[in-house]
């Protein structure tokens, strides 16, 4: 555990120096400030516009910072050579793929954290109440990113990181419609279709069923109960993936 605690912790001081870190934060920062501008010149109720523009802004740039700092953390080793350094001292290919892991997630957590807190302030401005419900959506989202990060480990296992950040890029994209897909696919009469929208949508992360923005922005009904499946269904999924992206990286030849 200790082993994998040191990694964590060299890779979480590593990603804060990447200025690709700081770059897509400072974007987030300012996405939630325009919210506030465009909140003022919008008809209608600028509350729901800061929420849905600030809970949008992290999940964005909190899925970009997953996918372009994590596609590198692995293959940039490798590439480098310096994996060689590491993986000479008495420690296991699955400690370094997991530390690197709790590294970067300890990495997004900060950047969940300082987003959350910004938005927090903004809707403070308008209501002067500190807006808990959010949370539903926030959490969720947080795990949703998680995922995703380790879908983006799993690529550079085996992959460019070209290749690694389209191909995390995709399924970031595909898994908010897998259910649109599905429904599609069954109303034609399609068979090769159908086949294929089943495929897609049962191996493939379906990322809506960590989506709660539009309700909680709209302040519709959320149960707890349906948060925590949400975030078991995001959990499982995030620890096969990571079993699997372990897997392959075991054997892989990188002499």
């Amino acid at each position: 555990m200790g082993k994998i605690t040191a990694i964590a912790l060299n890779t979480f001081r590593e990603s804060i120096r990447d200025r690709i870190f700081y770059s897509l934060l400072f974007f987030a920062v300012v996405l939630i400030l325009f919210s506030m501008v465009l909140g003022n010149l919008t008809i209608g109720d600028p509350l729901k516009i800061v929420k849905d523009f600030g809970l949008g802004s992290i999940s964005i740039v909190g899925t970009l910072i997953a996918i372009f700092v994590g596609i590198g953390m692995i293959y940039k080793e490798m590439e480098k050579r310096t994996i060689f350094v590491i993986l000479s001292k008495p420690l296991a290919r699955w400690q370094f793929f997991i530390g690197k892991y709790c590294g970067l997630s300890l990495t997004i957590l900060v950047e969940v954290v300082v987003m959350s807190i910004l938005l927090f302030v903004l809707c403070f401005l308008y209501v002067p109440e500190i807006p808990w419900t959010l949370l539903y959506a926030i959490i969720p989202i947080f795990f949703e990113i998680l995922l995703i990060l380790a879908i983006a480990f799993l690529f550079s296992t085996f992959s460019t990181s070209f290749l690694s950040g389209m191909f995390t890029l995709s399924i970031f994209i595909i898994g908010h419609f897998t259910g649109d897909l599905k429904a599609i696919a069954q109303a034609t009469e399609d068979a090769l279709f159908q086949k294929v929208s089943n495929v897609i949508y049962y191996v493939l992360p379906n990322l809506e069923y960590l989506n709660f923005k539009t309700r909680v922005v709209h302040h519709l009904n959320i149960t707890i109960s349906e948060v925590m499946l949400s975030l078991t269904y995001g959990i499982l999924y995030t620890v096969v993936v990571l079993l699997v992206g372990i897997f392959i990286f075991q054997r892989r030849d990188i002499t």
